[in-house]
């Protein structure tokens, strides 16, 4: 067996594993360990790779953002930043048919900036507005399938750790990515909001009706969002300002929301430690992911699967959309069955090289950019795919009495409108460009 052999044989072996339910990030440290030991026939190779694959990985600068944006989205959730939230969207919003639900989205596009985790806003925000929902009125199932939807907001609205991994595999400006996903962030909030507002009339008796409170009581709730304005600025201003560095705008995130949680009482030395240990657990799963996919990759490189695919590709004559599309459509299949930083990991070093010998009139750069982009959009729309949507489950787990089936139904509308936004993405790469 030729060593490109080994390497398609590799792809059902660890799709298997992975439906045993072994992790995926040791279900690739195994497979790249495996396939390194057959292809260079003895165990000197890929036990020597496996000692300067440990040390690349985690010696990585980049890599350290990861543990500080997790710690930033935890210390804001101390800091009563997204009950703040919530209550300034409720109060501009919450009167309006479908309000509350659409100060959900706009609590959790908030979050999304000072958190770079989907299942942590998802599950921040489920904790905040799912007893209001229920409060004025909305179906179960509607209001599952909202919070399910806002929390995809969190990897797409910069800072993104997703978005950081996907830099680091394919060795793209951070600052830039954070950038083009803007545009595309403020989108996916309007779908959504306009999801919302279909939905409502098609079913009327799905949602209350919450009474309009006085507008000065709503810009004092405005006014208590100003801390999380301020970190944004800070983080996001600071990066795209050359004050400092992505890294150093993570510490700088962390440390912000670190101090407002102190002084609203949130931070106490109980807590403190308690967001050290669920950071320090968070980060020690993603970086053993990382290194499996470093593995696994590793030995992808030497059977040659990825340079063969491109070619085999370009052979091909394919327009350069069509391969994009036929992608884009994979990644929303896997996405029912997997979550989305596995999926990045496994995928890039296959799909990455493809992509890129394709003439989509663009400068390298910028068909990296969109297509991570791209990527992100789609891998955030399997969070919310059934049956295996992973923000589907965290939102039900709050909401028990609300069947599974309700949330299936209602999460489609959602669905149909991050799909339109690829489509529009897709046709006009600009809008992802645009700020860059």
């Amino acid at each position: 067996m030729s060593n490109l052999e080994i390497g398609l044989w590799s792809f059902p072996g660890l799709l298997a594993l992975i439906f045993l339910r072994v992790p995926i990030g040791l279900a690739m440290f195994v497979t790249g360990l495996v396939g390194l030991y057959y292809v260079t026939d003895g165990n000197t190779v890929a036990l020597s790779r496996l000692k300067n694959e440990t040390y690349s990985t985690f010696s990585s600068y980049s890599l350290s953002i990861v543990p500080m944006f997790l710690l930033m989205g935890h210390f804001a959730t101390l800091g009563g930043m997204s009950q703040a939230l919530f209550r300034a969207a409720e109060g501009f919003l919450g009167h309006r048919k479908g309000g509350v639900a659409m100060a959900a989205i706009g609590a959790c596009a908030g979050f999304g900036a000072i958190c770079g985790s989907s299942l942590a806003t998802a599950a921040t925000m489920g904790r905040v507005a799912l007893p209001e929902l229920r409060r004025y009125g909305y179906d179960g199932g509607f209001s599952t399938a909202t919070l399910a939807a806002g929390g995809t907001l969190g990897i797409l609205i910069p800072p993104s750790v997703v978005l950081v991994i996907y830099a680091i595999l394919t060795e793209q400006n951070i600052a830039k990515l954070f950038l083009a996903a803007v545009l595309p962030g403020v989108i996916a909030a309007v779908g959504y909001v306009i999801a919302i507002s279909i939905y409502v009339r098609l079913n009327p008796t799905s949602a209350g009706v919450r009474e309009a409170i006085p507008m000065a009581q709503r810009f004092r709730q405005l006014g208590a969002v100003w801390p999380v304005l301020l970190v944004f600025v800070a983080v996001v201003g600071g990066i795209y300002g050359g004050i400092f560095t992505p890294t150093e705008g993570a510490a700088v995130g962390a440390l912000g929301t670190g101090l407002i949680a102190l002084v609203n009482g949130g931070l106490t030395g109980r807590t403190l430690i308690e967001s050290f240990m669920v950071t320090a657990k968070s980060s020690a799963m993603i970086f053993f992911i990382v290194l499996g996919a470093a593995i696994y990759n590793g030995f992808l490189a030497l059977t040659q699967v990825p340079q063969e695919m491109s070619a085999w590709v370009v052979d091909q004559g394919f327009a350069p959309v069509t391969v994009l599309i036929v992608i884009l459509i994979f990644y929303l299949l896997l996405g029912c069955v997997m979550d989305s930083l596995s999926m990045i990991l496994l995928t890039i070093p296959i799909f990455f090289p493809v992509i890129m010998v394709l003439d989509f009139g663009m400068t390298p750069e910028q068909v990296a950019i969109w297509f991570g982009i791209l990527t992100l959009i789609v891998v955030e729309v399997g969070l919310i795919t059934p049956p295996v949507g992973m923000n589907l489950f965290v939102i039900n787990a709050m909401d028990k009495a609300t069947p599974m089936l309700q949330t299936y139904r209602a999460v489609l509308y959602f669905v149909g409108s991050d799909i339109l936004r690829v489509a529009i993405l897709v046709a006009f790469p600009a809008i992802t460009l645009f700020l860059i």
